[in-house]
């Protein structure tokens, strides 16, 4: 009797326990931006204005460990003809779960890279880009077992450099906030 008490105590701690998350091997998600919000000014003092926003955030990780991230996307300026600004930041992150309540997960993290002007779909001439800094964090919450979906903010700071003509020299403020969504996997 005892052995079978001892046996079903240890099945139904292991169907809880190795049932969430937060005991999870691999994790891996993807995904995008919603909105991108600049906070900044070009150099003439206007302030720049998104049109729109397109790209991937992509990231991988072991519980216990920090993870490795990429974000690469695009935001299309506001009374400008076929100019974006391209932003690629790679990152470190943690993924937290909220024990003793897995329903929520929370991932903070940080990253470094570059951004810069795409005249037409290629770098402007008058420009080298400019270096990025970035922190993000997200919430995720599971929508069916091993599948999360996250939703994440992102504080971005960069300037870009003119480095030709009469504004040679001078700097335009593309730093802002970016919001996204994606799916996580864990495994």
């Amino acid at each position: 009797m005892i052995r079978k008490i001892i046996i079903s105590c240890i099945a139904a701690t292991s169907l809880i326990l190795f049932s969430t998350q937060a005991f999870a091997l691999l994790n891996f998600s993807v995904g995008v931006p919603l909105s991108h919000t600049f906070t900044g000014k070009y150099n003439g003092g206007d302030e720049v204005k998104s049109d729109g926003v397109s790209g991937t955030f992509v990231q991988i990780g072991v519980p216990i460990l920090p993870g490795i991230g990429m974000d690469s996307y695009k935001t299309k300026l506001k009374d400008q003809v076929d100019v974006e600004v391209e932003t690629s930041i790679y990152n470190l992150y943690y993924l937290y779960y909220l024990l003793p309540i897995p329903i929520i997960n929370l991932t903070v993290g940080v990253g470094v890279g570059k951004t810069n002007f795409l005249c037409d779909g290629s770098d402007c001439t008058w420009q080298d880009g400019g270096s990025a800094t970035q922190w993000y964090t997200s919430f995720g919450f599971p929508i069916i077992p091993l599948f999360d979906l996250h939703l994440s903010y992102r504080s971005v700071s960069s300037k870009i450099e003119t480095t030709s003509g009469s504004d040679k020299g001078k700097k335009d403020d593309v730093g802002g906030n970016v919001m996204g969504l994606g799916i996580g996997f864990n495994f």
